[in-house]
């Protein structure tokens, strides 16, 4: 009998297109969800949890990338039913709602936070799992349920920490560019399915706009496009005209808000629902202004689509405009980091009666790296107190001290390594960011007083002081062991530290 080969050992690795998140990461991503929350809260929403798993009939099939496997979802069959990770909050909404639409206020005001799954093509900077923090209003037709989206969406950005300035937030509509269509030639009344495919291409070529510029958008309207990395992707197969009236909608922004309405006006005369899709941008232009919120901070853009297949009128983008080297080294605006819009026909699905909804969300990885480019995330976070094992046989006076720290609200824990080498116990302290370092070794102990050492003005000193400064601003101090708690308050806080 040959010999058995070993088990190959399994590799350390995430799957593509995926990460872990350590420990700053997700500080600030509880710092900035929460901040967003605040604003939420403040606007009357009510915070809702869906199942990170639907049905694919419920979820429906809406995402831009068709090119991938199961429509881009990740997608599994257990016994009749297809189950997939949801793409996004919006979909579960719509199933939720139409489920509980009789126990709930109408309208109903809900925001949500959470991963969502895209089976994607995976790129630098681009993975497929991310966090989306979403608020909709379900129920009200009213273009003002739009307007407070835009201007809740201003509101946010700012409360995180972007600067008025660095961001715009642009409305479009989709009813305006089916006008447009329209006139091309793309939609049929009496089949509305017949150009569908070539309305998806479209709507996914215009929403790249900023990224590929007008050339790549005719590419991708007229026989299709190559890509840096050589891939191909089909386009609509439009005639030259076709492309030059879309084209001119990209186009109509005015240098204001009433010029780039007059110019869509003219662009979708004799279509009723272009028509309609202008006055409905017109009166989010009036009551965004009522509110206090200008075209620097809230601006009318015809080049705003959302790839998202179920939006069904006024859609918003919120762009973050300073400029940032990309990997290439190459300078570039940030770009996108919120979208949403109205979509009145996604409850429709389940109940069969139209439902009007407008909702936005906010890719929060991307603000955070926004955030993190900007220098205004901390890359570090201060680590607990730790209390140091000069005996191993006193475990139990450790963790007397340790709780007593925390029942102060102070963050803290003791050594749990092998407690031999005591210079290990500091490097420990030190990779954990640790403020404080708490030694009682048996002489502490036999005279009822602990070292409490400084280990941020440790490190200063250590840098650049000189033999003076250390006698004058010693980082290690004595006190009795019954004042600890006292004395670790007042070293954080002289530190600049909160419990």
């Amino acid at each position: 009998m040959g010999k058995q080969k070993n088990k190959p050992r399994p590799k350390a690795l995430p799957p593509k297109g995926f990460r872990d998140y350590f420990s700053v990461d997700v500080s600030a991503r509880i710092d900035m969800l929460n901040k967003i929350s605040e604003v939420y809260h403040l606007y009357g929403f009510e915070q809702f949890e869906s199942s990170a798993v639907e049905t694919v009939e419920a979820l429906g099939k809406f995402l831009p990338d068709v090119d991938r496997p199961n429509e881009g979802v990740f997608a599994w069959k257990e016994e009749d039913d297809w189950l997939a990770l949801r793409y996004d909050l919006t979909a579960p909404l719509a199933r939720a709602y139409a489920q509980n639409r009789n126990d709930l206020p109408n309208p109903y005001r809900r925001f949500a936070m959470g991963p969502v799954w895209r089976n994607e093509k995976p790129g630098p900077g681009r993975f497929r799992q991310f966090y989306q923090c979403d608020a909709d209003t379900v129920g009200s037709s009213s273009m003002a349920a739009d307007a407070e989206i835009c201007t809740m969406l201003s509101d946010t950005l700012e409360r995180v920490g972007i600067e008025r300035g660095d961001y715009i937030v642009r409305v479009n509509n989709r009813k305006v560019l089916d006008g447009i269509m329209e006139k091309v030639g793309l939609i049929d009344p009496d089949n509305p399915t017949k150009f569908s495919e070539e309305k998806g291409i479209v709507l996914r070529a215009i929403d790249k706009f900023d990224r590929l510029g007008s050339e790549g958008v005719k590419q991708l309207l007229g026989s299709g496009r190559v890509d840096d990395s050589g891939d191909f992707t089909t386009g609509a197969g439009l005639t030259a005209g076709q492309i030059d009236v879309l084209m001119g909608f990209m186009k109509a922004l005015g240098s204001t808000s009433d010029q780039t309405l007059n110019n869509l006006i003219c662009l979708v005369k004799g279509s009723k629902i272009g028509e309609a899709g202008v006055q409905e941008l017109e009166q989010i232009s009036n009551l965004v202004v009522a509110q206090g919120y200008g075209t620097e901070r809230i601006l009318l853009d015809p080049s705003v689509v959302r790839g998202l297949g179920y939006y069904t009128g006024p859609v918003y983008e919120a762009e973050l405009t300073f400029e940032i080297n990309d990997e290439k080294g190459r300078l570039r605006k940030f770009g996108s980091v919120a979208g949403g819009g109205r979509y009145d026909d996604l409850v429709k699905r389940f109940t069969g009666q139209e439902v009007p909804a407008a909702g936005i969300s906010i890719g929060v990885d991307r603000l955070l790296a926004a955030l993190r480019m900007r220098g205004q995330i901390d890359t570090e976070n201060v680590g607990p107190v730790v209390i140091t094992v000069m005996d191993r046989d006193r475990m139990g006076d450790y963790q007397a001290m340790v709780s007593e720290l925390r029942g102060a609200g102070i963050r803290s824990e003791v050594y749990l390594g092998n407690p031999k080498n005591f210079g290990n116990q500091l490097k420990y302290a030190d990779n954990r960011k640790s403020p404080i370092a708490i030694i009682e070794g048996g002489d502490e102990k036999a005279a009822g007083v602990v070292q409490i050492k400084d280990l941020i003005l440790g490190a200063e000193l250590a840098k650049k002081a000189t033999l003076e400064e250390w006698k004058s601003r010693p980082s290690q101090t004595t006190c009795p062991r019954s004042e600890l708690v006292k004395h670790v308050c007042e070293m954080l806080l002289a530190q600049g530290q909160t419990n």
